[in-house]
């Protein structure tokens, strides 16, 4: 690192004295991290939090009187920084992953095996290369929640609108003007995501009419062993019907299709789901690029395809070839972005017809029930 460069500043909130020690000197031993502190329960991490201002927060899960779903909330709303759930496990079976995304985490990673471990060089390089990616995330406020009122609904207290970006740079997209009705003849509905996009889907299907005349696609980056839980959690949050397809299921109106882990899905020349084990595209498997490209094979111009909050540029150039065939094309809008990577790209790149916030664009979408 050159000596002009910040470090990145890492606080690990651990309860087991020897997990801390293990991820202190793994993250102590890359050149470009520093750890500034360590604490071994969560009521310590919300007060450390505030006073030394890490770049990234490493987060346990099981800790007496506060869990790490807690406490990350309640940094998010007071002092916020990049959280990073470190556990033994998938917390609570898999749906804790979507119980740390709910509370503001915005990455999930195993906890490193013990040196000697077969796994132990490959969970270490993961742990850290997830803190540099995280660290460069800007820092997302979430107003407190009302006590008492469980899990926030789409659109309500806790959900994407209840973020607001500290410091932020100005917004350089385009601002909505009006309602954006869309046209008729829709067929498919595609939206592609990444870090930040779990609450934005949430917030963006709990708006949608059940009686939408077109399905939705969903491809969302995320750990492995986590897209089925996800997939109940968007249905049951949402009311909206959510599901995995199989191979050469049809695709019906009015349901919401998640890309399987480990799979690419698309739509085949017959307008059936297709799903393929082909190589990773853009470094990831499902990638949006894959499903935006089959929609531009067999259905453009009759297509709306939206970029969500993410990192990277998966999806950018097939989502200008959808544009320039004659789709809708929408990207969100930077001021509610977790990261304002794959939308800002596709902005730059020229292949976006509208820059909208997640409520204007469920809006937008809604309007393909509306009555000609």
């Amino acid at each position: 690192m050159s000596p002009l460069e910040r470090p990145i500043t890492v606080l690990i909130v651990e309860s087991m004295p020897a997990v801390a020690e293990l991820l202190s000197r793994l993250l102590g031993a890359d050149p470009a991290i520093r750890v500034v502190g360590v604490v071994s329960d969560a009521q310590a991490a919300v007060s450390a939090a505030s006073r030394l201002r890490p770049s990234v927060i490493t987060m346990d899960i099981h800790m007496p009187h506060m869990d790490g779903f807690e406490a990350t909330r309640r940094i998010m709303e007071t002092c916020p920084a990049p959280i990073v759930m470190v556990s033994g496990g998938p917390p609570e079976g898999a749906a804790g992953e979507l119980r740390a995304v709910a509370a503001g985490a915005l990455a999930s990673v195993p906890r490193p095996a013990d040196p000697g471990h077969p796994d132990h060089a490959e969970s270490a390089r993961r742990l850290i290369e997830t803190v540099k990616l995280m660290s460069e995330v800007k820092v997302v406020r979430r107003w407190p929640r009302r006590r008492g009122s469980g899990a926030a609904p789409p659109g309500g207290t806790g959900g994407p609108e209840a973020m607001a970006p500290a410091c932020a740079p100005p917004s350089a997209v385009l601002e909505p003007a009006g309602l954006l009705r869309l046209p008729r003849g829709v067929r498919a509905v595609a939206i592609g995501a990444s870090t930040g996009g779990p609450l934005v889907l949430q917030s963006i299907l709990g708006r949608l009419p059940k009686e939408l005349p077109a399905p939705v696609l969903i491809v969302q980056h995320m750990a492995p062993g986590f897209v089925d839980s996800f997939a109940e959690w968007l249905s049951q949050s949402t009311g909206f019907p959510v599901r995995l397809p199989a191979s050469g299921e049809s695709l019906l109106p009015g349901v919401a299709y998640v890309a399987p882990d480990g799979l690419h899905m698309g739509v085949g020349a017959d307008g059936r789901v297709l799903l393929s084990r082909q190589a990773p595209e853009n470094g990831v498997r499902p990638a949006v690029s894959f499903l935006f490209r089959s929609l531009h094979a067999v259905l453009a111009p009759h297509v709306v395809a939206v970029l969500l909050t993410g990192m990277g540029r998966d999806g950018v150039d097939e989502l200008k070839r959808l544009k320039d065939a004659g789709a809708v094309t929408i990207a969100q809008d930077q001021k509610s972005s977790v990261i304002f990577g794959m939308p800002g790209q596709a902005v730059e790149a020229g292949a976006v017809s509208h820059v909208l916030p997640p409520d204007a664009i469920a809006r937008a979408l809604a309007t393909l029930a509306l009555p000609e």
